[in-house]
């Protein structure tokens, strides 16, 4: 009678650890395709990224930063930009003004950023 007992008492631990070792295996299965379908979206996804940051045109650079008295009394800041062109501000915390330096139809711009003296809108200014 004893082996009996200890008959009884085994067999639901063995179906146990086999219901934890099935669904072991299966969680690692899982994973597994999971995994291979990851890694194939991922190589398109990159191309596709790819492919699209080639057409990404970044804006011009500041290359300097003046400020500007003008025979008027007046303040001007501009940015000179690495493209030519200009942002020019009333004040430091206005929104600047794009202008395209030496362009018609725009305020006058003449200079650069090099230069201690520049005439906007007609009036000499010193940096």
């Amino acid at each position: 009678m004893r082996n009996l007992g200890l008959t009884l008492f085994a067999a639901p631990a063995k179906k146990r650890a086999m219901k934890n070792l099935l669904l072991i295996v299966a969680a690692s299965a899982a994973l597994v395709a999971c995994e291979k379908e990851t890694i194939d979206q991922g190589g398109k996804e990159r191309e596709i990224a790819a492919a699209n940051a080639a057409k990404v045109v970044l804006p011009p650079s500041i290359r300097a930063s003046k400020s500007y008295r003008c025979k008027d009394n007046s303040v001007v800041y501009i940015d000179w930009l690495s493209d030519g062109s200009a942002r020019v501000k009333a004040d430091k915390a206005a929104q600047a003004t794009p202008i395209k330096v030496g362009q018609p139809g725009t305020p006058s711009l003449k200079g650069d950023a090099t230069a201690a003296t520049i005439t906007y809108n007609g009036q000499s200014c010193k940096a």
